[in-house]
């Protein structure tokens, strides 16, 4: 074989190396417990370009370096952070937290999240391309079809809290404090209705939920204790 030849392999297997030695992996639990968490959202606070979502069994891999902070959400969670001093497999456990109302102020100059703008390359690398078996197949591009649907899961969900605020179901319904942030858990309105629906169906939805939510025995207007499905976006 030639000397170029060599080299060059020399040089493919090098990189290939460096590259997967720069891969940490791990797990994500729910502290306390040993349920792992699917569909947790991490991403390299020093690398805007790297990200990935846990998978089934809360597995996860993402290219990252020493020195660097991974920062995991999931709804649900507290948020947490690890800083990467080492690359050795992590056990990440996620705090569950009281759900919160999340009011949201809608001005002309908020700025909503656009996935299409910050993680262009996610939709780049999710397309399928029928000669080209890889885009079919290969783990980024599973692993990049799996976060666009995670993209578009939160845009719903951001629509659904600046349609379902705190201001307009108490203009309907005389709930306040815990009574209230129970209440709006409990009959949250999906993306698919607000999508088909105009306001005054919103309004009739709202008091509707609130006769039935009155009728429930005390003990059932609480919120139920946070699902783990074990089902990831695939």
């Amino acid at each position: 074989m030639k000397p170029k030849y060599l080299i060059l392999i020399f040089a493919l297997f090098t990189a290939f190396t460096a590259n997967a030695q720069n891969v940490l992996k791990g797990t994500v639990y729910e502290s306390g417990k040993n349920v792992r968490l699917p569909n947790v959202f991490i991403r390299d606070g020093n690398n805007k370009k790297q990200i990935t979502i846990s998978d089934d069994d809360g597995n996860f891999a993402i290219n990252t370096e020493t020195g660097h902070t991974l920062i995991f959400e999931s709804p649900g969670y507290v948020s947490d952070t690890l800083y990467v001093t080492t690359l050795a497999p992590a056990r990440i456990q996620m705090v569950t937290k009281t759900i919160a109302l999340r009011q949201v102020d809608i001005t002309s100059t908020r700025q909503s999240f656009d996935a299409h703008k910050e993680y262009p390359e996610v939709y780049t690398r999710s397309k399928v391309y029928p000669l080209s078996p890889s885009s079919w197949f290969s783990k980024d591009a599973r692993d990049a079809r799996r976060l666009k649907k995670y993209f578009k899961h939160e845009e719903e969900e951001r629509h659904v809290d600046e349609v379902f605020t705190v201001t307009y179901v108490q203009s309907l319904v005389p709930l306040r404090g815990q009574e209230l942030e129970n209440f709006m858990t409990l009959y949250r309105p999906t993306y698919a209705f607000l999508k088909n629906n105009n306001g005054e169906s919103l309004t009739v939805y709202i008091n509707d939920s609130y006769k039935k939510f009155m009728a429930l025995p005390p003990g059932q207007r609480s919120l139920p204790s946070l699902p783990v499905t074990g089902k990831s976006l695939q």
